[in-house]
């Protein structure tokens, strides 16, 4: 299975529905919308009612507000509850394509979204055709397309692999030790998360661990000939794999960054114009991210619970040097 946040699936698609608008000024059928997308009416139409209604708050961060571009109407032109409404059109002041109304957080918001889907499926001429309309709406001038970047060009064929269900060799620079291995892997599932893209994969250890590998590490993949079966447990075996554990830790203000880079979620505890005070949801190796954290944050940064990793920083940099030093 190939992950995006879901939020990115469903918020990549409503260029699409932008465009279409933007060409009908007397509306369109939600219906009719959401059957070319292949998705339920309700389900789109809580997608268009959650990305023009959103309040800003704690979670999104992003300045989500209401711009006046769609009206929700039923069947006769009227005014109607949008719970209820057959019909969504943009207002006739417009006349233009619909994002152009939308401000600068939220084009950013739907812009990362489609490009996350695009890493997915490469040859969507429809969706490859809305971000350059949002790319140029962003730089005021047309722009190249991105394509899968240098850290994410393993993509296409680990999606082979897991696909075909067939092993792959991959050349891959270790995260948490120094050095550089070749292995043999099985992808299981290839998820995005804040780090960039990861697999899943196994075949599991003598302890019925799977590996998460970083994409942006994988140096060369090579498919082999060698099926593979999933195994049957193996959402369940994920889902421990990946389950966090909370660390508060103070950071001084120009490092807030190692917090959205390290974590899985980040919590504000407390904030002034210093330092910031996070609760943050860690994976293991929790020592090592924590140390990771630590030292990327300089050396006003330091753990405030719990007590047992207040020295993972300090254990890191002496492996360190005594690493480089060697």
């Amino acid at each position: 299975m190939s992950t995006v946040p879901q939020y990115a699936t469903r918020i990549a698609r409503l260029p699409r529905v932008f465009e279409r608008l933007a060409a009908h000024p007397d509306g369109l059928p939600l219906a009719e919308l959401a059957a070319e997308l292949d998705v339920p009416a309700a389900e789109l139409r809580d997608d268009l009612l959650a990305f023009y209604t959103a309040d800003v708050s704690a979670d999104w961060l992003l300045g989500l507000t209401r711009p006046d571009v769609l009206e929700f109407l039923g069947p006769d032109g009227s005014d109607v509850d949008p719970a209820e409404a057959e019909i969504v059109r943009f207002v006739e002041e417009t006349g233009e394509l619909g994002v152009e109304y939308v401000d600068a957080a939220e084009l950013a918001l739907v812009h990362t979204a489609a490009l996350a889907l695009l890493d997915l499926e490469p040859d969507n001429a429809d969706l490859a055709g809305a971000i350059e309309v949002l790319t140029e709406t962003l730089l005021g001038a047309p722009g190249d397309l991105p394509r899968v970047s240098d850290a994410n060009r393993s993509l296409p064929l680990l999606q082979e692999a897991r696909e075909k269900r067939r092993a792959a060799r991959i050349v891959y620079s270790r995260a948490w030790q120094p050095g550089v291995s070749e292995r043999e892997i099985e992808p299981y599932r290839l998820v995005q998360t804040r780090r960039g893209w990861e697999v899943d994969a196994g075949p599991a250890d003598e302890h019925g661990r799977l590996r998460t590998y970083l994409l942006s590490n994988i140096r060369d993949v090579t498919l082999l000939d060698r099926e593979f079966a999933v195994p049957d447990d193996l959402g369940d075996v994920l889902a421990a794999q990946r389950a966090t554990t909370t660390v508060r830790v103070l950071l001084p203000q120009e490092a807030r960054w190692a917090a959205d880079f390290y974590a899985e979620h980040v919590t504000l505890v407390q904030d002034d114009e210093e330092s910031v005070v996070v609760d943050l949801d860690l994976l293991p190796p929790l020592e090592r991210r924590v140390g990771r954290l630590l030292l990327a944050a300089g050396p006003a940064a330091f753990v405030v619970e719990p007590a047992a990793l207040a020295d993972a920083g300090v254990v890191l940099a002496e492996e360190l040097l005594v690493h480089h030093a060697g």
